[in-house]
């Protein structure tokens, strides 16, 4: 079987990704990175979107996402049956955890490793030298259609944009942009009205898996195709305000 590497952060969404992909594919190792230190995430997005956004996200995160999580709670155990999806830990054997994914260790890994596919879920943005270190493909899992909803939360920001139609996923090859690379395949789909903004990455990421398997059975026997990008504006989108967040449930009904 060729190697598999997963490129991964610690979310339960990687996790689902893992066991998803364990039971058909020979995954050859798992490499998991840390989170970010917290005020390091807060200076660079200071840096990036100004002190009144970032303080809108830090009350968005405290204080509206506890009370979405238990109000999404049925909702989260429904999809989890349905789709059969395993959100179990990782065996701790399986898994190298490294600081960054762009850490050096990683770089060694991978070029002892030597990979044909790298799949890759949740992490920062990869620099060049780790996507260097081997010749394999790297495939990304993107909870957004790309590229218009670039960055995160592209299945909310769809909704808070009016675009319901735009609700989906998509599967691209990474390159030194951030979601820009070439898309293999992407999918729309449907929210419930008991989804809010806590479940919709579990949705998508039960949409995404069927095509990311099709997408690495094509990437290892050479098939793997590219496809058109949708038209429309490319953004970069990032986490909402309390206000921003407020403004679309009470305006437009997007939990």
């Amino acid at each position: 079987m060729p190697g598999i590497v997963l490129l991964i952060d610690r979310s339960d969404l990687s996790r689902i990704i893992y066991h998803a992909l364990a039971g058909e594919f020979g995954i050859e190792a798992v490499i998991r990175e840390e989170k970010p230190a917290r005020s390091a995430l807060i200076k660079r997005r200071v840096k990036k979107l100004g002190w009144p956004t970032v303080l809108g996200q830090i009350v968005f995160a405290g204080c509206i996402v506890p009370a979405l999580r238990r109000e999404a709670s049925v909702r989260r155990h429904e999809l989890l049956r349905e789709y059969e999806m395993d959100e179990s830990p990782i065996p701790p054997g399986r898994v190298t955890d490294v600081p960054s994914v762009n850490d050096s260790q990683t770089v060694a890994l991978l070029r002892d490793l030597s990979p044909q596919l790298v799949v890759v879920n949740g992490t920062r943005i990869i620099d060049a030298n780790v996507l260097s270190a081997t010749g394999a493909v790297f495939l990304n899992i993107h909870v957004g259609i790309t590229p218009l909803y670039r960055g995160v939360h592209g299945g909310y920001w769809a909704l808070a944009s009016g675009r319901r139609e735009d609700f989906g996923v998509t599967i691209h090859k990474i390159d030194r942009g951030i979601d820009t690379g070439e898309i293999v395949a992407q999918g729309r789909l449907q929210p419930a009205a008991s989804d809010n903004f806590c479940t919709y990455p579990l949705l998508q990421i039960a949409g995404a898996i069927p095509l990311l398997k099709q997408a690495m059975r094509d990437a290892l026997n050479g098939s793997l195709r590219t496809m058109p990008r949708p038209g429309g504006q490319s953004r970069l989108w990032t986490h909402p305000t309390a206000f921003q967040y407020l403004k679309s449930r009470i305006g437009q009904g997007v939990r």
